[in-house]
């Protein structure tokens, strides 16, 4: 490893450690506002500093088996720890690799927790089954990654699914592997209520915002805020809250607007609300900003738009195609059990060339 990174490794180590201590400090566990912006950096870390606690751990093990073999005589022993050795070295090759990685810094919102919106489109209800199939993909993704999800608007469909859900995921570098779901996800399949056994299209839209905090990427003036209530309800009127905890928050120079209904108090909603708001706000920002560049290239891995084509999961063949890639694979079940890595990280490396 090269000094300039391991030098730069220790330092975040240093910061880690310091973070830890203090987050158990009864004195810092009193201000709510510091454990939140402890945990926030502590976050941002936690993946570079686990990779190389992992390389000290193989420089440590390698290290001293070759102090036993310097004392020892028996031969068994020296040649199975000259065994281990070489393991180890090939591990340190794959660390080395992904703390190289790591320190890479592409998109500096990669680490940032998102908002996930499923719209449905095209297709009737089926189109809104298939919002409630990506919202439980998502789901399970999101739980094979250990990452926490959240849900902050649900609008359920009289037929089942929903024509609107959007939910929150709190993790380790979660826009980093979800930006690229941003677009419109086609299906294929035989409607339960389909007599002839004709394969439909559906349509739906999927909008990845990375969550901003306020006064960092956008600006929000609080008088340009108005903030209602209401009282939530699910589809047919199920689900009705007995009280106004719902909240819709709207940004009045732009019309935007955020809410959530549920969450487990209004206090919550309003707060889900205006992480909603300020990420459209950002997302309305770098949309301006592309459209300034004169020589904005697309990238590898299409632009991120809402409107882009990008994926298709055809049922009866059991099969996934991701368009901007020319990826298909023959497990579409598994995708939908929440096993995404393989697109992911077929779009992550697209994204790097």
């Amino acid at each position: 490893m090269e000094k300039q990174t391991e030098d730069k490794l220790k330092i975040l180590k240093q910061e880690f450690d310091e973070i830890e201590a203090s987050l158990i400090d009864p004195l810092v566990l009193k201000d709510l506002k510091q454990v939140t912006n402890l945990s926030k950096k502590r976050k941002k870390i936690f993946a570079k500093v686990k990779i190389y606690h992992r390389y000290l751990e193989l420089m440590k093990e390698i290290d001293e088996a070759k102090q036993i073999i310097k004392n020892e005589k028996d031969k068994l022993l020296i040649a199975e720890l000259k065994t281990m050795i070489i393991n180890w070295k090939k591990d340190l090759i794959l660390v080395e690799e992904q703390i190289v990685e790591a320190m890479i810094e592409i998109d500096p919102l990669d680490q940032n927790d998102v908002i996930v919106e499923i719209q449905s489109a095209a297709g009737g209800d089926e189109a809104k089954i298939f919002v409630g199939d990506l919202y439980r993909m998502y789901l399970r993704y999101a739980a094979k990654m250990d990452w926490k999800l959240d849900l902050i608007q649900v609008d359920e469909a009289d037929m089942g699914g929903y024509s609107f859900i959007s939910f929150e995921i709190e993790g380790t570098r979660v826009y980093g592997n979800l930006k690229f779901e941003s677009g419109v996800h086609r299906v294929q399949r035989v409607p339960s209520t389909e007599s002839l056994g004709r394969v439909h299209t559906s349509t739906a839209t999927v909008v990845v915002l990375p969550q901003i905090e306020d006064n960092d990427e956008v600006e929000v003036s609080n008088s340009d805020l108005r903030i209602d209530t209401y009282r939530a309800s699910g589809a047919g009127g199920q689900h009705i809250n007995k009280t106004d905890s719902a909240v819709r928050i709207t940004h009045i120079p732009t019309g935007i607007v955020g809410q959530s209904q549920d969450g487990r108090s209004q206090h919550d909603n309003k707060d889900k609300a205006m992480k909603q708001l300020l990420s459209r706000l950002y997302e309305v920002k770098m949309n301006e900003q592309k459209n300034e560049k004169k020589n904005f290239k697309s990238s590898a891995v299409g632009t991120g738009d809402r409107s882009e084509k990008i994926r298709t999961y055809n049922y009866p063949q059991n099969r996934i195609t991701d368009h901007r890639i020319n990826l298909t694979l023959k497990k579409l079940d598994r995708i939908m059990d929440g096993s995404l890595n393989e697109i992911i990280d077929a779009l992550i490396a697209t994204a790097k060339e």
